[in-house]
């Protein structure tokens, strides 16, 4: 546990402190968040097939569908088909903490999305942190970390490897399509990967009560 509480103590500066400068409109920050986003956009709208990849991979980036399609099948194969089944409940408690958790910092920081000139699509809501990055990190990682023990060295490598490419591609794809600052992605992976991280450091340091009918299926 107290390994769980060291990281999230690591994760939790940054964030507060970015948070900080974010909410207090801090002029560096907020004009190079601004710089970034005009070019990222003016990219986009030159470009109409890079366009089409931008809409198309913010689709199925939505947090509902990593959630539905990645995160709950995985942990069911893994509570189901390998009968770990304290293992899943972690996977699946992550997930729903780190999406709550970001909807409150949302409401708490209420930054305005991106206002661009000629912008070509409208998206809802407060903008730090960014909720398609936070969730995709934490979606990626649970993944990486729930069935890692159950992988050779090989697959583990190409799994982060992918998880990786996959999260760089979220946090771009948000920029271009101007929905969110580099700030906001940048506070949605540190806030994803790191809640994500120091809840397995606990789950690892946490043991369930044994069994009195002497049943160990069921748990890791």
């Amino acid at each position: 546990m107290t390994r769980a509480a060291v990281y999230a103590v690591v994760v939790a500066i940054p964030l507060a402190m970015l948070a900080f400068l974010v909410r207090t409109k801090y002029d560096p920050l907020v004009t190079f968040d601004q710089n970034l986003i005009v070019a990222a956009t003016d990219y986009t709208r030159g470009h109409p097939r890079f366009r089409t990849f931008v809409d198309t991979w913010e689709l199925i980036s939505q947090p509902w569908v990593m959630f539905l399609f990645l995160g709950l099948p995985v942990s069911l194969y893994v509570w189901f088909g390998k009968h770990l089944r304290t293992r899943a409940w972690w996977a699946l408690a992550t997930m729903a903490a780190g999406w709550a958790i970001a909807g409150v910092l949302k409401f708490l920081v209420r930054r305005t999305r991106p206002q661009i000139d000629d912008a070509f699509a409208q998206h809802a809501g407060f903008s730090f942190p960014s909720g398609h990055a936070t969730n995709n990190a934490i979606v990626v990682t649970v993944v990486v970390l729930l069935i890692w023990p159950l992988v050779g060295t090989g697959l583990r490598r190409l799994l982060v490897g992918l998880g990786a490419v996959w999260v760089i591609v979220t946090c771009a794809d948000r920029l271009y399509a101007g929905a969110h600052f580099l700030s906001d992605v940048t506070a949605g992976v540190l806030l994803g990967c790191g809640l994500t991280v120091a809840s397995y450091a606990g789950y690892l340091g946490w043991r369930p009560p044994t069994p009195t009918d002497g049943t160990t299926e069921g748990s890791d």
